[in-house]
């Protein structure tokens, strides 16, 4: 990670503290797992996309800050519902107990609910744009997240368990669950910057192919990888016999694959005049990652 990302990230954590709470005097246990969730690692890839692409189209990074913690509290839910016995059934994240195993099972769906109505609620306070644009950028996550998109996805993966998907099926499935979110994460940080012509269109396109290559990359690392260096159980999909790009696809095609979708995604962000190299970096950094 280049030095400006690394300053970026370390504003985003500082942010993140910022609109989590600390304490309640009704419901400690359910602060200290959202806490718990949100502060226990990540790469705050989603974040730093909303923040790039913001600043990017020169905005303002303070304006970007709130509505990337939004983005950031929406997936720190997605992971611990994922991660729920009735789900994926996974004991580790990030290194660490997943929030079912630390807190409890009941809490940590709890945490999950309120993490989503936390992101929502941020979304909503970001005052330094006007409400309408705050409107329109609710509008966009709750698409990305809701039935039609990381949602859906998820109940699709279900579902498909123990069934042979095709590559098209397979494609549909991630751009719901996973790219859907990386989608959202670039496209609000384009509204927050005030860009809805030809580059928001461009950046857009831009993100279909960076969360495609990010899932598949995801795909190569969980059988590449090993538990200690993904922070998660690896295997995990061969072990629940789902359909992944490396069965249908084969490693060395996948990463190929990976590679040819990030060459595409890169042009795009010059034919969009975005000003700053930090987005395009994160792109490479979605492909080229041990983790």
């Amino acid at each position: 990670m280049t030095p400006e990302l690394a300053a970026l990230k370390s504003n985003i954590e500082d942010a993140i503290q910022v609109h989590l709470p600390a304490s309640s005097a009704l419901a400690q246990p359910l602060v200290d797992a959202m806490r718990y969730a949100s502060l226990s690692g990540g790469k705050r890839l989603r974040p730093m996309l909303v923040c790039a692409t913001c600043t990017g189209f020169d905005g303002i990074l303070e304006d970007s800050l709130a509505p990337a913690c939004a983005v950031e509290f929406m997936h720190a839910y997605s992971l611990i519902h994922d991660d729920l016995p009735a789900m994926d059934d996974d004991a580790l994240r990030h290194g660490l107990p997943s929030s079912h195993v630390a807190h409890g099972e009941a809490t940590a769906i709890l945490a999950g609910d309120a993490l989503q109505t936390l992101a929502f609620e941020t979304l909503a306070n970001a005052t330094s744009v006007e409400a309408e644009l705050r409107i329109e950028a609710i509008q966009l996550l709750s698409r990305a997240c809701g039935w039609e998109g990381m949602v859906g996805g998820q109940s699709y993966d279900l579902t498909a368990e123990g069934t042979e998907l095709s590559l098209s099926q397979l494609q549909t499935l991630h751009a719901a669950k996973t790219g859907a979110l990386i989608k959202a994460s670039i496209q609000i940080g384009a509204m927050f910057a005030k860009v809805a012509d030809e580059r928001f269109v461009l950046v857009s396109e831009f993100a279909d192919r960076i969360g495609l290559a990010f899932q598949i990359v995801d795909d190569v690392l969980d059988v590449t990888q090993t538990t200690e260096e993904l922070g998660k159980p690896a295997g995990s999909d061969v072990q629940a016999n789902k359909s992944t790009f490396t069965t249908l696809m084969g490693v060395e095609q996948a990463i190929e694959t990976a590679n040819t979708l990030l060459a595409e995604a890169l042009p795009m962000l010059e034919r969009a005049g975005v000003s700053n190299g930090k987005l395009a970096e994160l792109g490479r950094l979605a492909v080229h990652r041990s983790y």
